[in-house]
């Protein structure tokens, strides 16, 4: 009993007290925006001039939702964001295998073959990662429309792979370089060349810092709204610009509770990417840390 007792003090010291009412505390901080967007997305508009921000909706009702999918106005159109969101999955998904497949191989060639100038290369890719993008906007711009790709989608595609290889190449090549180099060394004497080894060894052993890059690009390229306005054109505006069209689109009163519908609706993906593979993300992130 007394050990019992004992046990349960050490569970409740007041520096563990402090901790948890601090993480309450930051969680209840961070979770109150959600809240009032949640309940402002299903409260008619009389209850929202009522000016209860935070009590909770007389009459739950799904017609916001609805009509910031579907009938929404994002300018001269009223066809709300669905047309962005299958936009937005259009570009994501090539925006994302593509530079993940470059980043790895870029890792595993930095890490075991050391080409020669592989150094300065690796250099090159970090300075890029520190350039603002806005710099580079306008050079990019004349490249793509000089080979007809500007205001397309594989236009769009090409400059999220560019401004992935960085933060990309580093992760990858960081994980590989916590690889013992004894399974390349072994994999080179069985015969095996750059491909295959990539493909049957370093590929498999990569799931954790993958699923790390597919959430990081995935996240990035959805909310991205500057490259996406510039470079995809009316054709294929992402998510986020046909959010800024159907906020900022008002012929009269502003349907507070339609825009706080098309925004969760716009959160959707990444918000249940994280909640999917948060616990993969933690490992990804751990191993990729290791060595440098």
């Amino acid at each position: 009993m007394s050990k019992t007792l004992k046990a349960g003090r050490a569970r409740f010291t007041p520096a563990r007290i402090g901790i948890y009412a601090f993480l309450i505390g930051a969680a209840l901080f961070f979770l109150l925006p959600l809240y009032v967007m949640l309940v402002t997305s299903v409260k008619s508009m009389e209850e929202i001039r009522l000016g209860s921000i935070f009590a909770l909706p007389l009459h739950i009702s799904f017609a916001a939702w609805s009509s910031a999918w579907s009938s929404a106005c994002t300018g001269v159109a009223c066809e709300g964001i669905r047309g962005g969101f299958w936009n937005s999955i259009a570009i994501v998904v090539p925006s994302t295998i593509l530079p993940i497949l470059l980043g790895a191989m870029n890792g595993y060639a930095l890490s075991f073959w050391r080409p020669r100038g592989a150094n300065l290369l690796f250099g090159v890719l970090m300075i890029g990662a520190f350039i603002p993008v806005q710099v580079m906007i306008f050079p990019l711009v004349r490249v793509l429309a000089s080979v007809d790709l500007f205001s397309s989608l594989p236009g769009i595609v090409i400059v999220h792979t560019i401004f992935s290889m960085p933060v990309l190449t580093l992760l990858f090549r960081n994980y590989y370089a916590a690889i013992p180099h004894e399974l390349f060394q072994a994999a080179r004497i069985d015969g095996g060349g750059f491909l295959r080894i990539f493909v049957q060894l370093m590929l498999p052993m990569s799931v954790p810092i993958i699923v790390v890059a597919a959430i990081m690009q995935v996240t990035g390229v959805w909310n991205d709204y500057i490259l996406g306005l510039v470079f995809a054109g009316r054709e294929n505006q992402p998510m986020t610009v046909q959010l800024n069209n159907v906020i900022n689109t008002t012929t009269g009163t502003r349907l507070y509770n339609v825009n706080m519908a098309a925004t969760i609706l716009t959160s959707l993906v990444p918000l249940t990417l994280y909640f999917i593979s948060g616990r993969w993300f933690v490992r990804g992130i751990a191993a990729g840390a290791v060595k440098g």
